[in-house]
């Protein structure tokens, strides 16, 4: 149960974590982009510890499903004002 905490509190920060790249990598392309921010969440959520410790069985899987959150995130973004003001 604390992985599953640790993977929500991650995820929570998301939005943030995908805005910050945004501004980082904004002249990058989008997958460029995806990539930093798995790079960020998967550390903020400690992944590479989970795996090692059991938590995840699948690492692949798992990246795969944190990716698509993201997705999901930039997809909100990409709908909302927040992309109308550049």
């Amino acid at each position: 149960m604390i992985f599953l905490a640790k993977l929500l509190q991650g995820i929570a920060f998301l939005p943030a974590i995908v805005h910050g790249i945004e501004g980082l990598f904004g002249h990058n392309s989008g997958n460029d982009k995806k990539q930093a921010a798995l790079s960020f969440a998967s550390a903020a959520i400690g992944v590479s510890d989970a795996v090692s410790s059991k938590q995840i069985a699948d690492s692949a899987k798992f990246n795969e499903g944190l990716g698509k959150v993201i997705d999901g995130v930039v997809e909100c973004f990409n709908a909302s004002m927040w992309a109308k003001t550049k």
